[in-house]
């Protein structure tokens, strides 16, 4: 197995090793500390409102279960009986009523995970049970924390604080809730999912490449278009073409959009305006939010357009239009796509109906634009299993050492956040190995 040193050579700064994208050993690490040490999105409080309400997922390879107890918090359980092993939930969601049941020998857990009857319990008497692992029941993983209704959970029982972990990064979730005229937001139904035949630091990467929409979506976004043209480019768009046009925006669009970095791996594109600063204004929503915030806090809070923010390690979230992508690893070469939605609280309901068709038109498993990703994706997992070079290049717009412990905005098509993430990867990753 790989040490500290050895994982460390497999980013320079400028270049990335292709092992990192292809080598079982290296995605069995990941799963190990990578994931381990960071702070991974779980899940939306929205999604298990009652208590008894349940739904599974998984951190890296770990299967958890996000629960509300009895006492109205939400718990992260590993999802695993402490007894034999069995999965004690398989349904995605669900209410489990007071206590968890495991279906194998019965053996019963409260909403929090403490275990709570075994049957023909005096078979472990005088067996020395009470002072194992086992005896106290399902096992918690090493911290929780809901912020603003998005809960985050760290696997390892140490290690960085929530806080410090996302810093200012986490102003994108800030500025998302508070688009909602009651500072809340509700899931709006299950999430889009579709599978993805390549390592998942991919999917991650391309949230912030500005250089491939004009070139990669000219099949798709420019075919749209070429159409609109031909028709004269009628006025006013309909809500469809707000939403595809942008993709053709030409490199000097993306260069003046400017992106940001923040400490660990986090960061966005669209520091000064994005692909969704255009869109048509929604009646009434404007007036719902100032009535709460007044007019010119809510005009700062519509103002922000920010485009992709990734939270590394794996996932983005779009604020304006209030979706998140969950890119969950099931493999080297193997990645499942989430696709969330929700809804603002107190708005109109034609702000979801137009977040609900951003999702189908560009990250669907019918999408027009996903597609073009998704060959790209594929064709360069493939293609980095040849021998023809070892290195990755991300050197865009690299000037000298980079500090990324602090912020920096840099021309929105620098590939400083692709290099930021790895400078993260490279931290997390080796916080628990062994050194030598």
């Amino acid at each position: 197995m790989r040490t500290a040193s050895q994982i460390a050579a497999l980013f320079t700064g400028p270049q990335v090793h292709r092992d990192v994208y292809t080598c079982p050993e290296i995605y069995k690490l990941e799963m190990q500390h990578l994931f381990a040490n960071t702070w991974v999105f779980v899940g939306h409080e929205s999604q298990t409102p009652k208590k008894g309400d349940y739904f599974t997922t998984q951190i890296g390879d770990q299967p958890v279960i996000q629960v509300r107890h009895s006492d109205d918090e939400i718990y992260v359980l590993y999802n695993r009986c402490p007894h034999k092993g069995t999965k004690i939930a398989i349904d995605r969601e669900g209410n489990t009523g007071k206590f968890f049941r495991c279906p194998y020998h019965a053996w019963s857990f409260k909403t929090n995970g403490c275990l709570l009857a075994i049957p023909l319990k005096k078979g472990y008497e005088n067996t020395g049970f009470e002072e194992t692992e086992n005896a106290k029941g399902m096992t918690p993983v090493g911290a929780v924390r809901n912020y603003r209704g998005f809960v985050f959970a760290r696997l390892a029982a140490e290690g960085i604080g929530f806080e410090d972990y996302f810093g200012d990064s986490i102003s994108s979730i800030d500025n998302m809730v508070d688009r909602s005229p009651e500072g809340r937001l509700e899931i709006a139904g299950p999430p889009l999912r579709y599978m993805h035949k390549c390592n998942w630091k991919m999917l991650v990467e391309n949230q912030t490449d500005t250089c491939h929409p004009m070139v990669a979506h000219e099949s798709s976004a420019g075919t749209a278009v070429n159409i609109w043209k031909e028709m004269g480019n009628p006025e006013p768009r309909p809500p469809a073409m707000e939403i595809i046009a942008p993709f053709m925006s030409p490199y000097e669009f993306f260069e003046n959009m400017g992106i940001r970095t923040w400490p660990n791996g986090h960061g966005h594109t669209g520091v000064h305006h994005s692909i969704h600063s255009d869109y048509s204004a929604i009646p009434g929503y404007f007036e719902a939010l100032s009535a709460t915030h007044g007019k010119d806090r809510a005009k700062e809070i519509l103002d922000e357009n920010r485009h992709n923010t990734v939270y590394f390690p794996n996932i983005m979230i779009k604020g304006p239009i209030q979706q998140l992508r969950n890119f969950i690893p099931l493999g080297p070469d193997k990645t499942l796509v989430e696709s969330y939605i929700y809804r603002l609280v107190g708005a109109p309901d034609e702000l979801l109906a137009r977040t609900a068709m951003y999702n189908r038109m560009i990250n669907a498993p019918t999408s027009m634009v996903g597609h073009d990703d998704l060959e790209m994706y594929e064709r360069a997992q493939e293609g980095l299993m040849s021998n023809g070079m070892e290195w990755v290049n991300i050197q865009r717009l690299k000037t000298g050492d980079e500090d990324f412990t602090e912020e920096a905005v840099e021309n929105g098509t620098t590939e400083r956040q692709m290099r930021n993430q790895f400078d993260a990867w490279v931290k997390f990753m080796t916080a628990t190995m062994e050194k030598a």
